[in-house]
């Protein structure tokens, strides 16, 4: 663990009502991060005034505070905007409506000291629009499910986002990346340990079923672009339907 540094990096757009959770969670980490980055895609709302009102939060725990505000083409071109200015070894990524455990940090660094890997995940706490939570567990196996993985809680090494980035061409551009990852044999760790809260409430969990069948469509398509069997397609589709009954 010693020498290792984390980034961590939210991209953000007009979420003035939520980043403030997001950022006191990267506040909170029992371990610091070396840094934190936080790109804008030009919110017409107060979210860069709540994100500089952190500002000497930041600098009393010797953490380095990056804002950026600008237009971009989209979540996953901000997240490669966000990697191409991190100078950790490894990188995580919580969106401005989501926010981490206090361990999150400490948890990677422990596990990436006791295996170095290229890519890390572990379990996440689901919060429904009703109010009710519960828990999404992390594995790594042979068939591959977007069931087993957690976005919030990935890390990934810088050495490994240098060489894959976010393609920004679809709403699941960050699966297709895990999909890529594997397919080229990376060193993957998998913790069952809540280390992240995400907010049941974004494009991904859209209740309409001709949104559910596009996401559908396009899963599906990211999984044979990755040389997975047609027999994903059910896959896809059950994995929607859950979303579109439950939330």
């Amino acid at each position: 663990m010693a020498g290792t540094e984390v980034s961590l990096i939210t991209v953000a757009y007009n979420s003035e009502a939520t980043i403030g959770r997001t950022i006191e969670s990267v506040l909170a980490q029992t371990v610091s991060p070396k840094e934190y980055i936080i790109i804008d895609g030009a919110s017409k709302d107060s979210t860069v005034s709540v994100a500089e009102g952190y500002r000497e939060a930041f600098e009393k725990k010797g953490i380095s505070y990056i804002i950026v505000s600008e237009p971009d083409n989209g979540i996953y071109d901000a997240m490669n905007k966000g990697i191409k200015q991190a100078t950790g070894d490894i990188i995580g990524m919580i969106n401005s409506d989501d926010w981490y455990e206090p361990c999150a940090v400490e948890t990677v660094l422990n596990a990436y000291a006791k295996e170095e890997f290229d890519m890390f995940y572990a379990d996440l706490r689901m919060h429904m629009p009703n109010g009710r939570t519960f828990i999404k567990h992390s594995r790594n196996r042979k068939y591959a499910t977007s069931r087993d993985w957690n976005h919030p809680t990935t890390f990934i090494t810088k050495a490994m986002y240098d060489k894959y980035k976010y393609r920004n061409e679809t709403i699941h551009d960050d699966y297709d990346l895990i999909l890529r990852l594997k397919k080229a044999g990376a060193r993957i760790v998998v913790k069952n340990v809540v280390i992240a809260d995400f907010t049941m409430n974004g494009t991904s969990h859209e209740k309409s079923l001709k949104k559910a069948m596009e996401r559908v469509r396009i899963k599906y398509g990211i999984y044979r672009d990755n040389g997975y069997s047609p027999l994903y397609f059910p896959e896809c589709f059950i994995v929607e339907m859950a979303k579109l009954l439950i939330g």
